[in-house]
């Protein structure tokens, strides 16, 4: 990030939430959040329409949707089996917390991002009236100045017992430093504790056009102050889990994704190509 920026990221990826409310039916991530929390740059996607309908607009926009619908169906099956905490890492615009299993006075939520950010997403917030529940708690953490343990701890998060996570968007880019360090924390969690997120594939295993635009998607983002770092092969990134201790691994490459979320629409909406994974892993 950008010293006194909020992410740029984080408002891309939820401005395409946003249009996947206004452009797609039926939908796969059914949102009444994700319009108003946008607020005025919603003017964005409805000025250029066009634009938002193009093959690879819609690609990135299935691939981003299905990871939060993902995400969020492997949080109501940890609910149901008992899990009640709820750590969002990396936040941003997600609002996961504030609709559905996650307002049960049963489950403790907790957002961690960048306190830039998290002080962005708040004035969203209240500009879109949005209310904040009870049970939801922000935790500020700047990851090169203060300990996500620690941080957590102080929130009231319960290291003993077993949580869920939502790990969206964050990966691709960590160094594979910070990346080892987060998942070994996270496979310390109690047995039935569970992360879900999303990764590059590593462009040296994609198919020649896809590492074209690949290289280009990653100069984009590097101008925006967020460069692309880290990207695995889908063996190496099992044996880094099953190393910090995840036993059971589900990967969904777009085939799967498509099956699972996309099959038979008639709008054609999916995800193309082979470069992003969304992964769920249990201790």
């Amino acid at each position: 990030m950008r010293e006194g920026v909020p992410s740029r990221t984080a408002l891309r990826v939820a401005l395409r939430r946003a249009a996947h409310q206004i452009f797609d039916s039926p939908k796969i991530l059914d949102d009444p959040w994700a319009v108003p929390i946008v607020g005025a740059f919603i003017s964005e996607i409805r000025a250029d329409a066009a634009r938002h309908q193009s093959r690879l607009a819609r690609s990135f926009r299935a691939f981003m949707v299905a990871r939060s619908r993902y995400a969020e169906d492997q949080l109501a099956s940890s609910v149901a089996h008992g899990v009640r905490q709820y750590l969002i890492l990396g936040a941003g615009l997600d609002t996961s917390g504030y609709r559905g299993v996650s307002v049960s006075e049963k489950l403790r939520v907790f957002e961690v991002d960048h306190p830039q950010t998290q002080a962005w997403k708040k004035d969203r917030l209240q500009a879109a009236s949005i209310p904040i529940p009870a049970n939801l708690r922000f935790v500020y953490v700047d990851f090169e100045r203060q300990n996500l343990q620690t941080e957590l701890q102080a929130a009231g998060f319960l290291a003993n017992q077993p949580a869920f996570v939502s790990w969206l968007g964050v990966v691709p880019y960590l160094t594979r430093e910070a990346a080892s360090h987060t998942f070994a924390f996270l496979g310390r969690f109690p047995e039935g504790s569970g992360v879900a997120f999303d990764y590059g594939v590593a462009p040296s295993s994609l198919p020649f056009l896809e590492r074209k635009a690949i290289r280009a998607l990653s100069r984009r983002v590097a101008r925006a102050g967020e460069p692309f770092r880290l990207f695995f092969a889908p063996a190496e990134l099992d044996d880094l889990l099953k190393g910090h201790g995840f036993r059971r691994i589900e990967q969904l490459s777009s085939k799967e994704i498509n099956e699972r979320y996309f099959r038979g629409r008639a709008d054609g909406l999916a995800v193309a190509g082979s470069a992003g994974r969304i992964v769920s892993a249990w201790t």
